[in-house]
């Protein structure tokens, strides 16, 4: 057999192989690893795959660990895990339930309100959901909602952190394109491509995640409408009502200013990411430490759980690196874009493929899995084809912002399901999702029909 042929045979059924060890439940950086050595192996015997090309694993690894832009992503897991313990997010959705609940759909709408701020402040998905189904879900639930109104805007509005920034996705993103960005200029002939930054992503990420925000915003008001007894008011008392704006201004200040001080000083060109990344975490013990709950305790969780979530994602990065290599060196890359540049209808066409294929992928695997697997070897040839790598990395963000909502391994699903009360069904979660998935749908169609929501802050 030609061996060109049987290097691509095998990069497809390496790639095929790793999804299928996924789903069975095995570790995704051992997996990743794991499975592509062993092609390897096998493409070695085959003398499709020279195994001295892991040598440069080492160079690899060190370059990942001494990335400056890389550093901002423990930085801002350390702010948002710190801005977790402060309470923050609990006094935020109290109080402006309290503002809302006059209105019939209040509290949705308090929710997604929420949902947006902690994105801006915090991007720990986890964390975000977990908080709003202990203190929301219950309150809706009494309030009448209809359950499955309540979680689907709770787990869709935990998502927002995957794309309004600061997003650790994107920080990746950005790296990752940047890098792949330059290769593909300077084999066009062009040696002095305008450079793509994290910067660039956050700032195209901005006024997507806003079109989020009012989609979901828009749908609870629709459901307030259309279907009055799935969502009530809640009507505050008059007691609780003396003094509300002074609540609101101590629960909305601080967050506000601290979105202020990292979101601003990054599109506004002052600081880079890694910079903004340490006034916010700075910033988020200055708050613990304002509202009495910084301690040696806390700031010990703080520490050992940003460590766990950093080591989780970069084992995951290393073990992609192994996987990018065997897949490449054995004609993987070349397939891939003979595939998608003989495509009709060009960059337009391989676009929607990879996206649909995203997509289809956020069912079974997690976002940074995605992102390490199909950017390395995707982006090459959509970048090739003249696709605005800002407008890319954006898209890619916002796609798999579902993978957190799609079952079966939703991980929002998840979060929710562990602190809903046995009484909820876990079918009204997976039913509730439903329509937040297909805004997310439209949204993808109203960023693909028009670009310049993506590029107008970055180019602009």
């Amino acid at each position: 057999m030609d061996p060109v042929l049987l290097g691509e045979i095998l990069a497809s059924l390496m790639f095929f192989g790793i999804i299928g060890f996924l789903m069975l439940g095995f570790p995704v950086a051992f997996t990743l690893a794991g499975v592509s050595l062993l092609f390897g192996l096998v493409g070695w015997n085959f003398g499709v795959f020279d195994p001295s090309n892991l040598g440069s694993l080492p160079n690899r690894y060190i370059g990942f660990m001494s990335s400056e832009v890389l550093v901002a992503v423990p930085l801002f897991i350390f702010m948002g895990v710190m801005l977790e313990k402060s309470g923050i997010a609990e006094q935020l959705l109290l109080t402006m339930s309290k503002l809302f609940g006059n209105l019939r759909g209040g509290l949705g709408l308090s929710v997604v309100m929420v949902g947006a701020m902690l994105a801006a402040s915090t991007g720990v998905v986890g964390a975000t959901v977990v908080t709003m189904g202990l203190i929301s879900l219950p309150a809706m639930l009494r309030a009448g909602y209809d359950p499955k109104l309540a979680t689907g805007v709770i787990c869709a509005s935990g998502t927002l952190g995957q794309i309004i920034p600061p997003s650790t996705v994107l920080i990746f993103m950005g790296d990752m394109l940047s890098g792949i960005n330059s290769q593909v200029q300077m084999e066009k002939g062009n040696f002095a491509p305008v450079p793509v930054s994290v910067g660039d992503l956050f700032a195209g990420a901005l006024l997507p995640g806003v079109l989020l925000v009012g989609l979901y915003a828009g749908y609870v008001i629709f459901k307030a409408i259309t279907d009055p007894d799935s969502c009530p008011a809640t009507p505050v008392p008059y007691e609780e009502r003396s003094g509300l704006w002074r609540e609101v201004a101590v629960a909305l200040v601080p967050p506000l200013l601290l979105i202020l001080a990292v979101l601003g000083s990054i599109l506004g060109g002052i600081a880079t990411p890694t910079e903004a990344a340490s006034v916010g975490a700075v910033g988020a013990m200055l708050l613990a430490a304002l509202r009495w709950r910084l301690s040696l305790e806390i700031l010990t969780q703080v520490v050992i759980a940003t460590a766990t979530i950093t080591s989780m994602v970069f084992i995951i990065l290393f073990g992609a690196s192994v996987f990018s290599i065997v897949f490449r060196l054995m004609g993987g890359d070349n397939l891939v874009h003979s595939v998608l540049t003989s495509l009709p209808g060009g960059a337009i066409t391989a676009m929607i493929v990879v996206m649909a294929i995203m997509f289809v992928l956020g069912f079974i695997l997690d976002t940074f899995e995605i992102i390490f697997i199909v950017i390395p070897i995707t982006a090459p040839v959509l970048l090739a084809l003249d696709i605005d790598p800002i407008w890319l990395g954006v898209m890619v963000g916002v796609n798999l912002q579902t993978s957190f909502l799609t079952p079966p391994f939703g991980f929002a699903l998840f979060y929710l399901r562990g602190v809903a009360p046995n009484s909820l069904p876990t079918s009204a979660i997976y039913r509730g999702i439903i329509p937040f998935v297909v805004l997310q749908l439209i949204a993808i169609g109203l960023l693909f029909a028009f670009p310049e929501i993506v590029l107008w802050l970055p180019r602009g």
